[in-house]
């Protein structure tokens, strides 16, 4: 009975007084492939069922208005029997786990985004224009995230390479502790373009456990702020040409010129194992 009952619990917890799609449909308006929805006062899965009932009626770009701090937008979007992707634009502030699992679709934040921001994303893109919060890009196996400003602890905790397909995290400003933790795979550039001439960037633990992938870091940086398992070395043709790409990408979305970010010197992060903790193990 005690099982039963926290199971009930729980579900009242998530679902507890969500409305059907009919209660919902004043919230949406469809105007050919456009679509606008009033997410005031709507919990994260009455905005999610709208979002896949505009995209079901074939809308392609998708405005959520009003948004405040709900969470998981954007998680449900696997339609393999539609034509084309999504693209959705947020205003104001999304919550935790905005675009996890997201399946090769686009979110654009016109604003500040929490924690968890693309969370083991397999496709497709994230643009915010503004911060984020902690870990950014966790476990994220595909597709590109680009964040203007700053993140918080643990961003890229656990990225990894799936099937061929290499995840890409930028970031304009810095990040904190644990920035790379365990990375497996995918390329990770911190630009801090909101330090100060000199000032070192804010995270330590930098590559803690990492075991693949790369980061590439702009500004300054001290040997103590590093993770053991993860080496310094100097950008040879085949970084500078992805430096190019991404940095390139960057800039466009946010209108700011990719040359004079260049310009300055990076340096590259990789881990000198591929099992760091392979010691402690019996096998």
């Amino acid at each position: 009975m005690a099982v039963s009952c926290a199971r009930y619990g729980l579900r009242e917890m998530f679902l507890g007084g969500v409305r059907s799609l009919e209660e919902l449909r004043s919230r949406l308006s469809i105007e050919g492939q456009e679509a606008e929805i009033d997410a005031r006062d709507l919990v994260h899965k009455e905005i999610n069922d709208l979002i896949r009932e505009a995209a079901l009626s074939g809308a392609r770009r998708i405005t959520l208005l009003n948004v405040c701090g709900q969470r998981y937008i954007g998680t449900r979007l696997f339609l393999p029997q539609q034509d084309g992707k999504i693209e959705i634009h947020v205003y104001s502030t999304p919550g935790n786990d905005l675009g996890a699992f997201l399946a090769g679709h686009r979110i654009v934040v016109h604003g500040n985004a929490q924690d968890g921001v693309g969370n083991t994303m397999d496709d497709g893109e994230i643009v915010v224009h503004g911060r984020a919060g902690d870990i950014v890009a966790m476990a994220m196996r595909g597709g590109r995230i680009f964040i203007r400003d700053s993140v918080g602890y643990r961003a890229a905790i656990h990225m990894k390479e799936y099937t061929g397909k290499v995840p890409v995290l930028v970031i304009g400003g810095t990040a904190q502790d644990f920035f790379g933790e365990y990375m497996a795979g995918g390329i990770v550039i911190l630009l801090g373009l909101n330090l100060k001439p000199g000032e070192r960037h804010h995270a330590h633990y930098i590559g803690t456990g990492m075991h693949g992938g790369v980061i590439y870091l702009r500004g300054e940086v001290a040997p103590y702020q590093l993770g053991r398992e993860v080496g310094v070395l100097e950008l040879d043709d085949k970084d500078r040409r992805l430096l190019h790409q991404y940095v390139g990408e960057f800039a466009r979305h946010f209108n700011l010129n990719a040359e004079n970010i260049l310009n300055d010197r990076f340096v590259k992060l990789m881990p000198v194992s591929k099992r760091p903790y392979g010691r402690i193990y019996a096998y």
